[in-house]
């Protein structure tokens, strides 16, 4: 049941420790906090450009101002029309996309409610948020991914799961729904889109000590939790090893 201070970094950092995200180009949704930011971080550190997306103009320019590196967009990934701005501003500033991290989510009822007493729009909303952005904006994404695949057999999506997408909780199921149809998808889409040279990939980062985490477990003992930046490192470190991979794949071949 999971969410879904150092510097920056510099660019040319990452490319003398020649990780295998140096000057690579990364979206982030849901930027501002939590994983999501851990994720910012850590992918600047790493020598990444970084372009991230949030509904909360404030928090966007906070987080902007903190990073120079970075590329702040307003937008929700849970509202259709927001998609294709969010799309073109992403391609925009970064001029190209290797790899798109969807990481917004949404609980649905808060406080967590039983299926029988959840409000059909926190369903809806859930969904929204947690399948439906995702794959709208993947979609919107794809020319973009499959053109970097070709140039440089770099290119993977990471869907932020959860396991309340694999395991039955109660009070935990528009979250639980949403996460397991995403986790499906992303499946279902690494399958299709493989020999294209695009990877998706669907991983559980635990549970975090967030803000989202706060608002489903409020009696919860913070200190059992996992940090963000925790998080964000091993899900850096498997985006890593799947960008590796493909290139030594490509180098053999």
């Amino acid at each position: 049941m999971t969410d879904n201070p150092h510097d920056s970094g510099s660019l040319e950092a990452g490319r003398r420790a020649g990780t295998p995200f140096g000057g690579l180009r990364v979206a982030i949704t849901g930027g501002t906090s939590g994983l999501g930011l851990a994720l910012v971080r850590e992918l600047l550190d790493r020598g990444a450009h970084v372009a991230f997306v949030a509904r909360g103009r404030d928090a966007v320019n906070r987080v902007s101002a903190e990073h120079a590196d970075v590329h702040g967009i307003v937008g929700d990934v849970s509202r259709k029309q927001d998609i294709y701005p969010m799309a073109v501003q992403i391609l925009g500033a970064l001029g190209g996309l290797d790899v798109l991290i969807n990481n917004a989510s949404d609980l649905g009822p808060v406080p967590l409610a039983l299926l029988a007493d959840t409000d059909c729009e926190d369903f809806e909303r859930a969904l929204a948020t947690n399948v439906l952005g995702p794959f709208r904006l993947t979609k919107a994404l794809l020319g973009s991914l499959a053109s970097s695949a070709r140039e440089g057999s770099r290119a993977v999506v990471l869907n932020v799961s959860s396991d309340a997408a694999i395991h039955a909780y109660p009070g935990w199921g528009a979250y639980g729904a949403s996460k397991a149809a995403l986790h499906h998808v992303s499946r279902v889409w690494n399958e299709e889109l493989i020999a294209e040279g695009i990877s998706v990939l669907s991983l559980d980062p635990g549970d975090m000590d967030t803000a989202l985490h706060l608002a489903a477990v409020p009696e919860a003992d913070r200190s059992l939790l996992k940090r963000p930046e925790t998080a964000a490192r091993e899900l850096a470190d498997a985006i890593g090893a799947v960008l590796t991979q493909r290139v030594a794949n490509e180098a053999v071949g």
